[in-house]
């Protein structure tokens, strides 16, 4: 008998442009640096291609995703491996259309990225030296001949013809990203030697409302016929066997393994912060009757119970749309992410765990795997299982009107099944969702009719439905336990996507639709805001590498610039929003400091106001908030909250104040009342100002709350302070009264007092639990001190590596840089009152200047 072995091909590749070109010379063939690798990336190495994340150089290499390429591998087999009953070549992912030649003998063609493919050779297979040849074919110009094949469909972002393809949709380009069609063997490839081997380990776990816990796992074999005998083990993170079951009798090619837990026997997985995430594996091997191992399967686990709760409201209209894990409900404040490279194969293991580290340090607690690039590396979802992460995981659609043609429909159903496979067994997975806004383009040309729950929608104007409510529901109801919704953002069935009562909301009337301003993120609310978001320019550093050192395009006006920013129309609503709100400098550095402040007003504000949503008891009006985005796939401005090279922008500091566990959140509002219903010209203006705090524990939090205003132009001050009582895992109503020192108005003309109020939540101890300052604004009618008279100072640490901030006059939006290397800041975007030190860590500081920026400071 043979036992099951996987050997990697990952040397002697090398790769040609067929016919020759710009790329090889015909007949030339270039090493590989790299495997997996797809042809950009072996081209940049070579040093044959221009970098395209710098100027303009995109544009100069879109003839390569426009060329046909062919790798080529030869390696050796072994008189064992030759020997075996069964020999495949597996791989796991080709971008895309692909004619794979073994020997000189066709074996297989592939049509879809997402795909993993099983090619036997055995009858090819030779002693010594054989031969795999990858032919790639362009996946635009095939798109495109599928396009006239069965017609143009609409779309948002890239080229129509993507929408016929089964390959990662942002490399058609978006808006945030550059267009660049990547092509080639971009994940491993294998030789499998076996007799029999595991074709699927289905662990499934069903945890009940008491928290006992019931396992059954599912083994199928590659055949039907041989008997056997299966054992499987559970196994603690100490390696210590919890359970087994040996001598399990295989039939038919299946076996299975029950096992059932009281509370409190295994240990469940919470969400960060919530709790403990021990993780645990279950380990399957495969015997013949004679006790030789066949195959060996081992598969990490976690148990928990999750719940997407869709119930009535005590006190609003429609239903909520939380998560529940383990009976906790969860307040989800996170992040959409994007692939995190236009060049995949660039990606390593710790790029990853950085990125997902940076999301939890921020006080995030999920991320949604965005609809338009892939189904993520297990190494994504490992990190995020031992990070506590939840995810939220959309299936790859996206932004269009896809077909549903009979070839289409069997590439979609075999790309769901797999993945939903490969998947399923992670503990951090809480939802599928069909698609990113297929159902919202749908709406916006009028081809969707909701009150059809039950036609053939492959013959409507909206055939992707049939992919949306009948395939992938019934693959992901069939091969997992996981919550499927049907896209992102939907609502309910018979409903239109926008409505606010029910489901999930991409909330972009502010910067798009209506471009109201970010002061009314609460009258914007949803159920679950699953999309929101304000663009920001990135670090200065990161702008300077992409103008390469060209000073003349060093302004916000730039070619350059503007090619780094793939937004319509960014130029008017960023100047919209600035102009409304600010008085700003157009110099390049002066230009990148007022769009990162505004990106972090406007985001702060989402997640303070939708949290203070978070009422509990039936009162969880907004459960979840997941800013669009936390990352790019290449060097550019964008709603990006941390870029390219995973420099955070001031807006991720400041979402990262809004998630602590504890917070104190306000507003002020004016409120005119009239004389009588008459006159138009008598009235009264008063200023309300209302204050709440949040507690993102278990256990109600007894505080002071202390209440300080400051007038700008004068040395008024007032304070107030009273002892509160958080209620646990909600928000808490604290205050609500007139403005302390604002005097009431009965003249439009009267300009109001420049009044900064200061909350601060202080334990027992006088330790800060949260903070916030509420100013006047807009902020650019305040008239902001000289800046002598601020009694601004920053001191050093004699660590070298923090800095002590405090003033004598309050001051706004303080953004902290030294020349040269990056620091790493532990805060960025601070408000800073008199009273109330900050101390802001900065690693890597030691030996240089701080420069500090804020508003007011004379640059603008």
């Amino acid at each position: 008998m043979t036992m099951s072995i996987t050997r990697s091909l990952t040397q002697h590749w090398s790769f040609t442009q067929v016919g020759g070109g710009r790329g090889t010379k015909n007949g030339e063939w270039l090493a590989v640096s790299q495997f997996p690798t797809t042809v950009h990336v072996e081209l940049l190495k070579a040093e044959r291609i221009p970098d395209p994340f710098l100027g303009l150089n995109e544009w100069e290499v879109q003839w390569v995703g426009e060329s046909d390429w062919t790798f080529k591998n030869i390696f050796e087999v072994s008189a064992k491996e030759l020997a075996a009953v069964n020999v495949d070549l597996v791989f796991d992912g080709l971008d895309t259309f692909a004619s794979v030649e073994f020997n000189g003998h066709k074996i297989l063609d592939t049509k879809n990225q997402f795909i993993a493919y099983r090619a036997p050779v055995k009858q090819y297979l030779k002693l010594g030296a054989n031969e795999l040849v990858i032919s790639f074919s362009s996946a635009f110009l095939k798109g495109r001949e599928l396009e006239q094949a069965h017609g143009k469909l609409h779309l948002w972002n890239g080229d129509s013809s993507r929408l016929h393809v089964r390959k990662a949709q942002y490399n058609y380009g978006w808006d945030w990203g550059p267009v660049l069609m990547t092509i080639g063997p971009w994940k491993p490839i294998t030789l499998h030697t076996y007799n029999v081997y595991l074709t699927d380990v289905d662990v499934r776990s069903d945890v009940s409302e008491a928290l006992d816990v019931g396992i059954t796992v599912d083994l199928t074999l590659s055949e039907k016929a041989p008997s056997g005998l299966a054992s499987v083990a559970l196994k603690n993170a100490q390696n210590s066997v919890i359970l087994a079951e040996s001598n399990i009798k295989v039939d038919s090619g299946s076996a299975r393994a029950e096992f059932r837990f009281s509370s409190g026997v295994l240990e469940l997985w919470y969400p960060v912060g919530f709790g403990k995430q021990p993780l645990y594996t279950v380990e399957v091997i495969i015997s013949d009757s004679e006790g030789n191992t066949l195959d060996t399967k081992t598969q990490r686990v976690s148990f928990r119970r999750v719940r997407v709760v869709q119930e009535p409201l005590v006190d609003q209209e429609g239903l909520t749309f939380l998560f529940e894990v383990n009976n906790i409900r969860i307040f989800c404040g996170g992040s959409n992410w994007i692939p995190a490279d236009s060049f995949l194969t660039t990606l390593t293991p710790g790029r990853y765990r950085a990125w997902l580290q940076l999301l939890v340090n921020g006080n995030q607690n999920m991320v949604r795997v965005w609809g338009g690039g892939i189904y993520e590396y297990d190494i994504f979802y490992d990190i995020c299982d031992e990070l506590a992460v939840l995810v939220w995981q959309d299936f790859m659609f996206g932004c269009g009107q896809y077909p549903a043609y009979d070839s289409f429909l069997k590439l979609i159903e075999l790309e769901a099944e797999q993945n939903v496979k490969r998947l399923r067994h992670h503990p951090s997975i809480v939802i599928f969702a069909g698609n990113n806004e297929d159902y919202q383009l749908a709406e916006s040309i009028n081809i969707v009719d909701y009150s059809d729950e039950t036609s053939d929608f492959r013959k409507t104007k909206f055939p992707a439905r049939h992919i949306y409510e009948r395939t992938l529901p019934s693959i992901v109801q069939k091969f997992c336990d996981i919550h499927y919704h049907r896209s992102s953002p939907y609502s309910a069935p018979g409903t239109v996507t926008t409505d606010k009562t029910l489901g999930d909301l991409h909330q972009w009337n502010v910067w798009h639709g209506s471009q109201e301003p970010w002061h009314n993120w609460d009258l914007l609310a949803g159920r679950f805001v699953s999309e929101f978001g304000m663009e920001g320019y990135p670090n200065i550093r990161t702008v300077d590498y992409w103008l390469a050192g060209d000073k003349s395009e060093r302004h916000p006006q730039s070619r350059v610039n503007n090619n780094h920013n793939k937004a319509d129309g960014f130029e008017r609503r960023l100047e919209l929003y600035l102009v409304e709100n600010f008085k700003h400098a157009f110099d390049m550095d002066s230009y990148v400091y007022y769009t990162q402040i505004m990106q972090a007003e406007t985001l702060a504000s989402a997640y303070r106001l939708w949290r203070r949503n978070w009422r509990g008891k039936g009162r969880e009006h907004t459960a979840g908030a997941l800013v669009w985005q936390i990352n790019d796939c290449w060097p550019t401005t964008s709603w990006a909250i941390v870029d390219y090279f995973m420099r955070p922008k001031p807006a991720y500091f400041a979402i990262s104040r809004e998630l602590r566990q504890y917070t104190v959140g306000m507003t002020r509002k004016e409120k005119k009342t009239f004389a009588n219903d008459l006159s138009a010209a008598q009235f009264t203006i008063t200023t309300v100002l209302e204050v709440w705090g949040t507690n993102g524990t278990l256990s109600e939090k007894k505080a002071k709350l202390e209440v300080t205003c400051f007038d700008l132009c004068s040395s008024w001050t007032e304070q107030f302070s009273k002892d509160i009582v958080l209620a646990p895992n909600a928000s808490t109503e604290l205050y609500s009264g007139d403005l302390p020192g604002q005097p009431m108005r009965t003249k439009q003309s009267e300009v109001p007092r420049a009044i900064i109020v200061s909350a601060r939540l202080l334990d027992a101890s006088g330790t800060v639990l949260g903070r916030y300052s509420n100013w006047p604004e807009p902020f650019k009618f305040i008239n902001f001190p000289a800046i002598k008279d601020l009694g601004f100072s920053v001191k050093t640490g004699s660590d070298g590596e923090s800095v002590e901030l405090s003033t004598q006059k309050p001051i706004k939006g303080i953004i902290l840089d030294a020349e040269g290397e990056d620091v790493e800041w532990s805060d960025q975007a601070i408000d800073l009152v008199p009273g109330d030190p900050q101390i802001v860590k900065a690693v890597g500081l030691k030996g240089r200047d701080v420069k500090a920026r804020f508003l007011g400071d004379g640059t603008a």
